[in-house]
């Protein structure tokens, strides 16, 4: 799976938004997404994050290291990173599910 789908299932499953097929723009719906909860609805931000499994050290760190770049970019880079590392895990899981003989699986 590659980035820009990534993306789509983190606008789509987290955010509730539509994409469109365009990566870039997508891209962009993320980051606009999460500047109105940064402003707006912070702890919805929170909940979202911690719903996704982002790294809470890896965040401040990113935000730390990059503090003349949007957060809302650093906050989008990091959901879709993580939802790549869960897609990633769900392959590897069903391949070692498959790679089980018959007779042993429950």
């Amino acid at each position: 799976m590659e980035k820009n789908d990534a993306l789509q299932l983190v606008i789509v499953n987290e955010l509730g938004l539509v994409p469109t097929h365009n990566g870039h723009e997508n891209m962009q719906i993320l980051i606009d997404r999460i500047n109105v909860l940064l402003e707006h609805d912070f702890q919805k931000l929170v909940s979202i994050l911690y719903r996704m499994d982002v790294s809470e050290p890896k965040l401040r760190a990113m935000l730390k290291e990059n503090a003349g770049r949007n957060s809302a970019t650093i906050i989008a880079e990091l959901m879709i990173e993580r939802q790549l590392q869960k897609i990633k895990s769900r392959q590897q899981f069903r391949q070692r599910d498959n790679d089980i003989n018959e007779s042993e699986k429950w």
